[in-house]
């Protein structure tokens, strides 16, 4: 009989691995063993890797590869920085009730001017007329169908930017985005198929809103070059990107409640 995977011990002799194997099965080899030593260590090191997930990943999911859902994943972001924002507004009204509560004049003064400055910079909350603008991307099927640039087919940041200036130049008292408020300090910026505000995502559609007089509002849209390229995409079945304007009796802007540090670059001293 030729050895083989079936053939006898005796027709067959182990290998050195296969022998080691089976002096430890039958209690023979008592000295040292190198599997001895091997099999805790590799117990350990897998020990080991599994309290450095848990330790970095702080209760987190390690592999955000698995969420398939951005929608899912931008209301989970959102509802995180929600957290962190009701924490920030928390701190900020103790420093403010440890300041009033300082019986100076000086600080009571610039106090005052502080406040004058409040609604100009965003951080109270407006209402009044205004308008709402929705942007969207194209169908989902003439995405996948198309055979023009799909660059076309989507909302690019510059589009909901472009809505935002509009809206300023015509005298807007408050700009919203995804329910935000804008600043002088907000950056619009596009990730895939969400915009970032404040570093939180939001997916389309991106509903703007401001407050304002009505008839200005619409009228700076009308105006607004940009604007009117990006309308005429809208109304052409093969591009057909989202794009409707209501006016609204009453909108409302809530207060700017993210961080007011502020951050600039200085340039390298020259030699």
């Amino acid at each position: 009989m030729t050895p083989g995977t079936h053939a006898s011990p005796d027709e067959k002799a182990p290998t050195p691995l296969r022998r080691a194997l089976l002096g430890v099965r039958s209690g023979e080899g008592r000295g040292w063993s190198p599997w001895r030593v091997a099999t805790p260590l590799v117990v350990l090191v897998c020990g080991g890797l599994f309290v450095v997930s848990a330790v970095n990943s702080h209760g987190t999911d390690l592999r955000p590869g698995r969420y398939v859902d951005l929608a899912a994943l931008a209301g989970s972001e959102r509802s995180d920085y929600q957290d962190l924002e009701r924490q920030v507004s928390g701190l900020q009204k103790q420093v403010t009730d440890l300041t009033n509560a300082v019986p100076d004049a000086t600080v009571r003064k610039a106090r005052g001017e502080a406040d004058a400055l409040r609604q100009p910079a965003g951080l109270t909350a407006v209402a009044g007329e205004g308008v709402s603008i929705t942007l969207s991307d194209a169908p989902r099927d003439l995405v996948e169908n198309t055979t023009l640039d799909p660059n076309l087919l989507v909302v690019h940041q510059q589009d909901i930017q472009a809505v935002v200036n509009a809206l300023w130049a015509g005298g807007a008292r408050a700009v919203t985005v995804a329910g935000q408020r804008i600043v002088s300090t907000t950056g619009i910026k596009c990730s895939g198929s969400t915009v970032l505000l404040q570093g939180v995502p939001y997916p389309q559609p991106f509903v703007i809103q401001a407050v304002g007089d009505r008839g200005e509002l619409l009228g700076a849209i009308e105006d607004s070059s940009y604007l009117q390229t990006y309308r005429r995409d809208a109304a052409d079945p093969a591009i057909s990107v989202g794009w409707s304007v209501d006016a609204d009796a009453e909108v409302k802007a809530p207060a700017y409640k993210g961080l007011l540090d502020l951050t600039y670059a200085e340039p390298l001293p020259t030699s």
